[in-house]
């Protein structure tokens, strides 16, 4: 990694770390964006050189930065001494337990992803994230199975996310099991799939998670 690199990791944290202090008052905004850049000793213009997406970009680097807090809670976790059902269930949850730290924020990030205009990214980073607790559970399909099981896993993600924000852990928690229950073969996940139900279920929680 080159300094300029290194420069940006470490700034583009700075900045996230403003944002989540501002986001809850000031939404996922532009405005918010340059003032957590001012806030991390950046000018606008250095703001918009770091991030030229603005909150696009924080959305990003929120999301990874989740991704990588649900590891580090499942650290102490060995996936290959559990069930494939347990190995769903506990990722799951160290994901959203790692986005119900940050609360207040997160509900206006997922706000924002839900606008129409931000879904293709926010069906990305949902993908990024299945696509990492998939990696910690062992997977390492790369037939039609690697693609199925991170688009099952990104609606699970979604719709939990959305019940965490509404309702609490518990509530979450069912919401979870349940889906689990429905999709516990993958035989059975394969044969229901369509992408078109992905994305309803995916929409409808992003919706949810918007309006309430």
């Amino acid at each position: 990694m080159t300094d300029s690199d290194d420069w940006a990791v470490r700034t583009e944290a700075q900045v996230l770390d403003e944002a989540l202090k501002l986001a809850p008052a000031m939404g996922w905004t532009w405005p918010m964006t340059y003032a957590a850049g001012r806030a991390a000793g950046l000018s606008r213009p250095e703001t918009e050189l770091l991030l030229p997406r603005g909150p696009a970009d924080l959305a990003a680097l929120l999301s990874r930065r989740l991704d990588a807090e649900a590891l580090a809670r499942l650290e102490a976790v060995d996936p290959a001494g559990l069930k494939i059902r347990q190995k769903i269930r506990t990722a799951v949850e160290a994901r959203l337990e790692a986005a119900a730290v940050h609360e207040p924020a997160v509900r206006r990030w997922a706000g924002w992803c839900a606008l129409p205009l931000n879904l293709p990214l926010a069906m990305r980073l949902l993908w990024e994230s299945a696509d990492v607790l998939w990696r910690w559970a062992g997977d390492v399909a790369t037939d039609e199975n690697h693609y199925s099981k991170r688009a099952i896993l990104s609606g699970i993600l979604c719709g939990a996310l959305a019940i965490r924000l509404a309702g609490g852990h518990a509530d979450a928690m069912t919401f979870v099991d349940g889906r689990i229950d429905n999709v516990m073969t993958y035989e059975k996940w394969k044969a229901k799939l369509r992408p078109s139900d992905l994305l309803h279920e995916i929409a409808g929680a992003l919706g949810r998670m918007r309006y309430g």
